[in-house]
């Protein structure tokens, strides 16, 4: 089996790391375009079956022939080279799968499934933590039911040690952060789709597990297409993004000032608002820290006969809540942080099932909607990443 990851920073070497300690896999190529990053990289992640390349994701000239041979091509660049990149891939031969974007970028990269279907490949975007994991585990909590009504997903990443104001830091990018906080949210309500307002519905959240006052709020965390994957399926559906409190009434201050506009800030420059407000985030939230990640799916509804009969679900005909939770933290061991395991590992676990040929056919959807959860959920234990599941008497999600 091999496998392609294009970019080696933080998320494309946690790609690499987890590819190269799966046995079944025999070669894993990395394509890096900046050569600090890739000398980083080489001295970091040192494995028999990895090699590595500098070549840059834009030069697809220099990038087909890297692609030749490989079953799968995993992309952790801009999300804006999706749909290019897929499209590449596809040409080669190999399954495509990303960690996310942008509701366009993804949409442009899913109107490849005629291609495709036509090479009996899969494109699978938005592959990460949430998106990604989270959306997976949402439509398995689902399908233990024979009638859902309602879910919940309440999901986020925070510092072990808050730091007011903001109380957060940097897991991917500023520009990430301000994409999700700046984007309206989709949600069901009476069956369909809806769009909230990012930085609402704010509200307290006991968690546990150590973090037991979290805040939740709509922020577009990249999770729309699990909302019309389940359109008549549920009645309705939220999903909102945890942080420590005070953090959602610190940025929605910034916000309200206009910092995130993109209006060039006077005649004597070509900097924006919003790229002014990007260095300072970068700055004060961004560099190395301790974190966790934290994941909550609740789902309302008749359980399955199956479920109804044990599992802690009485057989009495009444509405059920079925509860995942999920917490991560810091390897100290290995250095990785919680945010890079929980969006590598399930790119890389999405990765090899495509190889195994666990999907049949071919075609282009989110991992909710075509990755078969036991085996994911199954392959994210074996690295440490575990999901605990309880059934309540009384509905919470609706």
């Amino acid at each position: 089996m091999k496998i392609t990851v294009l970019g080696a920073g933080a998320m494309g070497s946690a790609v690499a790391f987890d590819l190269c300690n799966r046995p079944e896999v025999t070669r894993v190529r990395v394509c890096e375009a900046r050569p600090a990053v890739l000398r980083t990289f080489r001295a970091w992640l040192q494995h028999p079956a990895l090699k590595t390349y500098e070549a840059d994701a834009r030069d697809e000239r220099a990038l087909a022939p890297l692609l030749a041979g490989s079953d799968v091509v995993v992309s952790c660049v801009a999300p804006e080279h999706g749909p290019r990149l897929a499209a590449l891939a596809l040409t080669a031969g190999a399954h495509y799968v990303d960690l996310g974007g942008p509701e366009a970028s993804v949409e442009s990269t899913l109107a490849l499934r005629p291609l495709a279907e036509q090479r009996q490949r899969w494109v699978v975007p938005n592959a990460g933590f949430a998106p990604g994991l989270v959306n997976v585990l949402g439509m398995r909590a689902v399908g233990r039911f024979t009638r859902p009504i309602a879910a919940r997903i309440l999901a986020g990443d925070v510092p072990t040690e808050p730091r007011e104001p903001f109380s957060h830091r940097l897991s991917h990018s500023a520009e990430k952060l301000l994409e999700d906080y700046t984007h309206p949210v989709a949600v069901l309500r009476h069956g369909r789709v809806e769009h909230c307002p990012p930085l609402t519905g704010l509200e307290p959240v006991e968690f546990g597990h150590g973090f037991d006052t979290m805040e939740a709020f709509y922020a577009a965390g990249g999770l729309d297409t699990l909302a019309h994957v389940l359109q008549g399926r549920l009645d309705r559906l939220d999903v909102k993004t945890l942080r420590w409190p005070g953090h959602a009434d610190q940025m929605r201050f910034l916000l309200d000032l206009g910092l995130a506009d993109r209006t060039v800030l006077d005649v004597r420059t070509h900097l924006t608002y919003r790229d002014v407000l990007l260095r300072r985030l970068r700055q004060r939230l961004g560099g190395d820290y301790r974190d966790a990640v934290l994941a909550r799916v609740e789902v309302d509804g008749y359980p399955t006969d199956a479920d109804s009969r044990g599992d802690g679900a009485p057989a009495d005909g009444a509405t059920r809540t079925l509860v995942y939770e999920l917490v991560d933290r810091y390897d100290e061991e290995t250095g990785l942080s919680a945010m890079r395991r929980c969006t590598a590992f399930p790119a890389a676990a999405v990765a090899v099932l495509l190889a195994q040929g666990a999907v049949e056919g071919g075609g282009a959807a989110p991992p909710e909607a075509v990755i078969p959860p036991e085996p994911f959920v199954a392959a994210l234990a074996a690295r440490g990443i575990t999901v605990t599941e309880r059934w309540l008497d009384e509905p919470v999600a609706a």
